[in-house]
């Protein structure tokens, strides 16, 4: 009897550990598409005259590292700061500094 109720204790934790298993896996895979939607990579010679000249003003000792563009047409910027550092900023076609995290 007792080899009954250990075995049924032991089916119903496999079934609730199956179902948590696939829950977990579902909201992983729909943040990556998610994530990495936005902002597609570009070459720097789509960065406005705009956007260059602040760039010239606020790091004018730093080197561009990376450049992403979305839809809306704002820049995400990876700078390459002196120290060696990097650093993300984002930026409108407009020059205009955005606050994104």
């Amino acid at each position: 009897m007792k080899k009954y109720i250990v075995v049924g204790l032991m089916v119903i934790g496999t079934i609730f550990s199956a179902t948590a298993n696939e829950t977990v896996s579902a909201v992983i895979n729909e943040v990556a598409i998610f994530s990495t939607e936005e902002f597609k990579k570009v070459t720097s010679k789509e960065l406005t005259p705009k956007v260059i000249e602040q760039l010239l003003k606020e790091y004018p000792t730093s080197k561009l590292g990376g450049v992403y563009k979305n839809s809306k047409g704002e820049f995400k910027l990876i700078m390459v700061l002196q120290s060696g550092t990097r650093r993300t900023v984002y930026i409108d076609y407009n020059g205009n500094w955005l606050n994104k995290k």
